[in-house]
């Protein structure tokens, strides 16, 4: 079975933006909490023209 994908995956679709995200949430005390939301806004602006490679693209034709 696999695994649920995390919801802001929706929103960071890079390899290196997800590991990173990773190494941010782990992080803990109020400055690391305002550099996660930093970042993950900072991200999803940069990553929103990008296709999303947890969707497959199947058409029917």
């Amino acid at each position: 079975m696999s695994q649920p994908t995390p919801a802001l995956h929706r929103w960071i679709k890079t390899d290196c933006g997800r590991a990173k995200l990773a190494d941010l949430q782990q992080r803990r005390g109020p400055i690391a909490r305002m550099r996660l939301a930093w970042f993950i806004l900072i991200a999803a602006l940069r990553d929103w023209p990008l296709a999303n490679p947890d969707q497959s693209d199947v058409s029917t034709s």
